[in-house]
């Protein structure tokens, strides 16, 4: 637990600058692997979050202090990463203090995001008692949005509030309490798997790559290109000239090389896919 003292913390005053660093690295390892034990549930929140998605709902994430900036984090890259609209992940953030507290304003929250029966909610607690995240997904649940709890402490209140409960015990932390550590460590590693899981399921990734990315400067149009001559084995000047009929979008790009077909034609298959690369390409069945 978070606001346990470590075993080692009497002994921390006296360690040298490179113990204080082995312990910590040691810790922050032993959070990664906390994460191992639930990876079942985050398996059934990324299954049930992508069909939520895929019948046109919104994914929301809800927390406070640390976990409120962790989601905003994970929110805030989906777009760039996956070429989302900003809308289809969305963090509500309470910010630390007294705000941590305020179950109005997690309400308050919940009710001004226009929750309903086709959005996931994803409630973020170390404790699991954290009173803004408890009555976010309090009103969550009464629109009918599907409530995955995310929490560091085993049998909390959010898990017991949640559809898919996912308890991460990362054990007590190096500093007792500070919960921007391990708790934080075991957060950031499940949110990069609920979102990546999710839109690798929904095809805003092919073959491992970023082919949703949107090439908004010089290092992203490099990767663009890169992918497209990759997954198409052309040359480097028929990629070129199809990333630009396509406008820079990498999966038309792809399209137009493997199908022989022009821009329109990629971006109307495309469209009938549901954005889904393989699906457009044959590969596999739409879901």
């Amino acid at each position: 637990m978070s606001e346990n003292a470590h075993p080692r913390a009497d002994a921390m005053d006296s360690l040298t600058t490179r113990e204080i660093l082995a312990l910590m690295h040691g810790e922050d390892m032993r959070a990664v692997k906390a994460v191992q034990p639930a990876l079942g549930p985050i398996a059934d929140a990324i299954e049930q979050i992508s069909a939520r998605l895929r019948s046109g709902g919104r994914l929301h994430y809800f927390g406070a202090g640390t976990s409120g900036r962790l989601a905003a984090l994970d929110a805030a890259e989906c777009p760039s990463t996956f070429g989302v609209p900003p809308e289809m992940v969305q963090a509500h953030a309470a910010g630390d203090g007294e705000a941590e507290d305020d179950d109005r304003m997690g309400a308050a929250d919940a009710r001004q995001a226009g929750l309903g029966s086709r959005d996931a909610v994803v409630g973020i607690s170390a404790s699991g008692r954290t009173a803004y995240v408890l009555a976010a997904v309090g009103e969550a649940r009464r629109a009918g949005a599907l409530v995955v709890g995310l929490t560091c402490t085993p049998a909390s209140p959010l898990a017991a509030a949640a559809d898919i409960a996912i308890e991460v015990d990362a054990g007590p932390e190096v500093i007792a309490g500070s919960t921007r550590l391990k708790a934080g460590t075991a957060q950031k590693v499940t949110l990069n798997m609920i979102s990546t899981g999710v839109f690798t399921r929904l095809g805003h990734t092919y073959r491992g790559r970023m082919v949703g990315v949107i090439p908004a400067n010089a290092k992203l149009r490099g990767r663009a290109s890169r992918m497209v001559r990759e997954l198409t084995d052309r040359l480097p000047d028929d990629v070129d000239a199809a990333l630009r009929d396509a406008g820079g979008n990498a999966k038309v790009a792809i399209l137009m090389l493997r199908c022989g077909i022009d821009a329109a034609g990629a971006r109307s298959r495309l469209s009938a896919a549901g954005g889904d690369l393989a699906v457009a390409l044959g590969e596999k069945r739409v879901p």
